[in-house]
């Protein structure tokens, strides 16, 4: 029988949270079974409690829910992953293994396992970053990242399951919290901006990275997910880009629309991750194998999120 559901695992993450209620709308609620470690919330069905390092209990609700696709989302970032390396690698390696190991025993039909711009390092060209460099991450967020791109690859190769993956930059979200990255301020600084009217950034001001608004970051997945195979040349590692702003960028395009926020610096060990990252990346290999290109620039993403956030709180 051919497998037709699809899971996403670490669902209830920043880009999982949002992920799921499109997959939804688009292929039916009963079709995506959503899983995390969290408990269920009201509404939140068809849902499963699943460690992805189990991997007996992976393979079982694969087997329960006639899974054909994944979307392997559970991971601990990078900020989280310095404070605790190991569970990071248990976690973002052994999860992943697990993944694609039930994925070819069982013959799923296709597996997405995202990457991030943390797997470039302080050798990696940082301007333009090309879409084949040197992979020398300083971060176990970053080395994770690029053991799941040649893992995912071998998987391809060898075993001939269709695994795909985009290096995310930062993701910004108007609906859910980051959850221990390093470009996490460029989140909080809207909601404090809203607030309080005043922030304090952990990155210095001229600290840039390339960035994504989320309704970019899920068009690029599901674009990636729905392009034909043969059109692929890469498959677990596609640079992708929305904008690349600097800290110190932001806060002024906050400015204009909130005139008297204000801004101050404190950077903090994230500083270092920040600084071994690219400042923007070539995207051109996604723009040409799977006709990628992003809906939002700087300025219209901060009119988008200021105008959903003030709905959302209510000032």
């Amino acid at each position: 029988m051919k497998r037709r559901k699809i899971l996403v695992t670490g669902a209830k993450g920043q880009i999982g949270s949002e992920l799921v209620p499109l997959l939804r709308e688009k292929y039916g609620e009963e079709s995506v079974i959503s899983s995390d470690i969290k408990p269920r919330e009201e509404g939140d069905a068809p849902y499963e409690l699943l460690d992805v390092t189990d991997g007996k209990k992976l393979a079982e609700v694969v087997d329960k829910h006639n899974i054909g696709i994944v979307y392997h989302m559970a991971a601990i970032l990078s900020a989280a992953g310095e404070k605790n390396p190991q569970l990071a690698w248990k976690v973002n390696v052994g999860g992943l293994y697990n993944v694609l190991e039930v994925a070819r025993e069982k013959g799923l039909e296709r597996v997405f396992i995202p990457s991030s711009i943390a797997a470039f390092g302080p050798e990696t060209p940082r301007v333009n970053t090309p879409q084949d460099t040197v992979l020398k991450p300083r971060t176990i967020y970053g080395v994770s990242k690029v053991v799941g791109e040649r893992l995912g690859e071998y998987y391809f190769w060898k075993y001939g399951l269709d695994v795909r993956g985009v290096r995310y930059p930062g993701i910004i979200s108007s609906k859910t919290l980051p959850g221990g990255g390093t470009t996490d301020y460029a989140v909080e600084i809207f909601y404090e901006a809203l607030k309080h009217r005043k922030y304090t950034a952990f990155l210095k001001p001229e600290t840039r990275l390339p960035m994504m608004y989320m309704p970019d970051c899920l068009k690029a997945t599901l674009m990636l997910m729905e392009a034909p195979l043969d059109n692929l040349k890469h498959h677990t590692d596609f640079n992708v880009a929305g904008m690349s702003f600097s800290v110190e960028e932001l806060a002024m395009e906050i400015k204009k629309r909130i005139p008297d926020f204000e801004i101050t610096y404190e950077p903090d060990y994230r500083q270092a991750i920040a600084d071994s990252w690219p400042e923007s990346v070539d995207d051109s290999a996604a723009r040409e194998e799977w006709g990628w290109s992003p809906d939002y620039d700087l300025p219209s993403m901060v009119d988008d999120m200021l105008e959903k956030l003030r709905k959302k709180l209510g000032v």
